[in-house]
């Protein structure tokens, strides 16, 4: 059956008023930030403070690094802050997300620890050492370990290296891959392990201060990233959160008590 022109303007227009209403309930509300118990203190510290400003948002915490992405795709939750760029495209490639990074937060330092040894050279011949067991945060510490002279990497791996591009271990060290959020327990079992200062100090198993080795800030691809999806960067509750975590003093001075010496704001790399 044909509709008259005038139906079909009228359907037309109906179904753009729909779109328009759609996408302002989009942008109402309270904002909902989803993390990890890494990010959160700083992060409740800026909801604090853009309460004051009479933004109305809602944290989220998440106990892992996979139901934040699924979140934010499924629009349960508007953003996630926990993960860098190479995370971030690992898991669209690997999830089919639709997410995009909006703005840099903070990028952390790594090192590597130990309850065992009080230097890198004490490491023993056959060691057992442990990293992430995810491929992006898995390769950040096998950097770390080529950087501190323990093995050498292929050519060319860089951000995405695996074990198995691992082409010179003369200490024939045992890599074992751990639940990244799980590293600091390892501690107790192995003689050398990757590490995130903010789970060390959760954890209050060792001084998040006295790795053997940091990374330092070579990669600035680690930066932590606000991440959303695609689609929704127009939403001026976002831009107004960002711009309170990025530039107020409160916040600034919660991100220094809580990190320490081990960050720096990846806004001005």
């Amino acid at each position: 059956m044909k509709l008259s022109k005038k139906l079909r303007l009228t359907v037309g227009g109906t179904l753009l008023t729909l779109c328009a209403l759609a996408s302002a309930a989009d942008f109402s509300g309270p904002l909902k930030v989803g993390t990890t118990a890494a990010f959160a203190p700083p992060l409740e510290t800026a909801v604090a403070e853009a309460k004051k400003q009479g933004l109305d948002v809602e944290l989220v915490e998440f106990t892992d690094w996979t139901a934040p992405n699924v979140s934010v795709e499924n629009g349960d939750i508007d953003v996630n802050l926990f993960q860098h760029k190479p995370f971030l495209e690992n898991a669209n490639q690997s999830g089919g997300f639709h997410l995009v990074a909006y703005a840099p937060a903070i990028i952390n330092n790594i090192g590597l620890y130990s309850k065992k040894h009080t230097a890198l050279d004490q490491i023993p011949q056959g060691g057992t050492v442990a990293i992430a067991n995810d491929p992006i945060n898995g390769a950040r510490g096998l950097l770390l370990l080529q950087k501190a002279g323990l093995i050498t990497l292929k050519p060319g791996a860089a951000l995405k290296s695996t074990p198995d591009d691992i082409v010179s271990n003369p200490r024939d060290l045992k890599i074992i891959e751990v639940e990244a959020v799980q590293l600091s327990r390892s501690l107790e079992e192995v003689d050398l392990a990757q590490g995130y200062p903010h789970y060390l100090r959760l954890a209050k198993n060792i001084d998040p201060e006295k790795a053997l080795l940091f990374d330092g800030l070579e990669h600035p691809e680690y930066v932590i990233q606000f991440v959303i999806r695609d689609g929704h960067q127009q939403d001026p509750r976002l831009a107004k959160f960002v711009d309170i975590y990025q530039h107020s003093p409160v916040v600034r001075a919660s991100l220094d008590r809580f990190y320490g010496k081990l960050y720096q704001p990846g806004w001005s790399q």
